[in-house]
């Protein structure tokens, strides 16, 4: 993995300072939340790209900029058709003509008639922002014809869609293929994500701490591996809690469980011990006698759970233990809640170790917020500014902390 990544950042033509007085075509992020309006709900998306947007605005370039929004091929009308209505990139066009301070053109399709004309007809300083990617099915396919068409309307590609860069798909990896290599680059949103990944996984300062949460132990299992022979501590929360606890022998009532993962979940714990890192599960649990806010609720050992009780969140011992595990840390990294955030009654457990990050990072601590739903809960407890940095990908920081290569970085350094 370190010889992968290090060709990133010791190749100086993966740079968007490189280019000037061209048409760029250019990917990024817009995958923004929309409410029943169809209006912006959360825009950082958005603001994340507008930097490298700017920078080439301000060398003379004229941007053809590519993104998908939502699942339209997953989410099609009664009668099979795409809803157009929902799923168009139009929605997006009038807050990023104000983030950008200049006029953002839109085209009516991707690839079609409309597109091919305002593209070749776009000067220099110009914007224009074609239709959902997604609402090609080539798109998902990694098509080469569909990505054709979509590279001969740009002189050089930029992919600055970091969280979409585990995607093999037509506007993230394939259309690189169309490019040389003087004539592809990384923006800066993407070389940000990957140097703050690197900070944690090649060069961390001890001692480092990872934190993962969330449901399932097999939706972490592979970040959990790797971390183990790379961190001092690592301390699990959320659901997944449960088949580790289940597993050592614990009552966990009817909490979350994996059955099938016990076994490996104890392997994991005899892994952890073998590294010399210390493995923290939660020591006591809030449990519910129902998935539900207005559940009636109490404290117990995590291992004690009664029948028809279920955990959905760490206790008091367990957000005193893991917050000081936490604050004297150097290096952080958290992925995933510890428990039910979404719920108020089970979102302490998630908000006392936002805060615990919030101090590291205060204390001098790097601290990485692996995307998804970490980043959710620390724009929910107001931290948002007082961590070091929030992965704008949740799917592609997963994986990338895996160690697996992602097919929208490759893509760029492929020749």
């Amino acid at each position: 993995m370190a010889i992968y990544i290090a060709r990133v950042f010791l190749n100086p033509q993966k740079t968007i300072m490189n280019f000037s007085n061209s048409k760029v075509l250019i990917r990024v992020d817009f995958n923004v939340p929309l409410d029943g309006q169809f209006n912006i709900t959360d825009d950082t998306r958005i603001e994340a790209a507008i930097p490298t947007l700017k920078k080439l605005l301000e060398k003379n370039n004229a941007l053809i900029i590519m993104s998908h929004l939502g699942r339209p091929q997953k989410k099609k009308n009664e009668d099979g058709s795409i809803n157009v209505k929902k799923f168009t990139l139009e929605h997006v066009v009038g807050r990023l003509s104000a983030l950008l301070g200049t006029p953002v053109q839109f085209a009516n399709d991707t690839i079609g008639e409309d597109a091919k004309a305002k593209s070749e007809a776009l000067s220099a300083g110009e914007v224009l922002l074609l239709e959902n990617t997604r609402f090609h099915a080539e798109e998902a396919a990694g098509d080469e014809q569909f990505a054709k068409q979509l590279s001969i309307m740009g002189d050089v590609y930029i992919n600055d869609a970091f969280g979409t860069a585990h995607r093999a798909h037509a506007s993230t990896a394939t259309v690189a293929k169309f490019f040389s290599k003087d004539k592809k680059a990384f923006g800066l949103l993407m070389k940000k994500e990957l140097e703050n990944a690197e900070k944690v996984i090649k060069n961390p300062t001890r001692p480092f701490t990872a934190i993962v949460g969330g449901a399932k132990v097999s939706d972490k299992i592979l970040l959990i591996k790797q971390l183990i022979s790379k961190v001092d501590n690592i301390i699990i929360g959320g659901g997944m809690a449960y088949t580790f606890m289940k597993a050592k022998g614990g009552a966990i009532g009817t909490s979350l469980v994996e059955l099938d993962k016990m076994q490996l979940a104890n392997e994991l714990i005899a892994l952890a011990k073998e590294k010399n890192v210390n493995f923290y599960l939660p020591q006591d649990s809030i449990i519910a006698d129902s998935f539900n806010k207005e559940a009636k609720t109490k404290a117990c050992p995590s291992d004690e759970i009664e029948d028809n009780w279920m955990g959905l969140d760490i206790g008091e011992k367990a957000r005193t233990e893991f917050s000081d595990v936490v604050e004297a840390s150097k290096t952080v990294l958290w992925n995933g809640p510890m428990g039910v955030f979404e719920m108020e009654p089970f979102a302490g457990g998630t908000r006392a170790i936002a805060h615990a990050v919030a101090y590291a990072t205060s204390q001098g601590a790097f601290s990485l917020i692996g995307g998804g739903d970490s980043v959710a809960a620390i724009n929910q407890s107001g931290l948002n500014e007082q961590v070091s940095f929030i992965s704008t990908g949740g799917g592609a920081m997963l994986e990338y902390l895996e160690g697996k290569e992602l097919p929208g970085v490759a893509g760029i350094l492929n020749d």
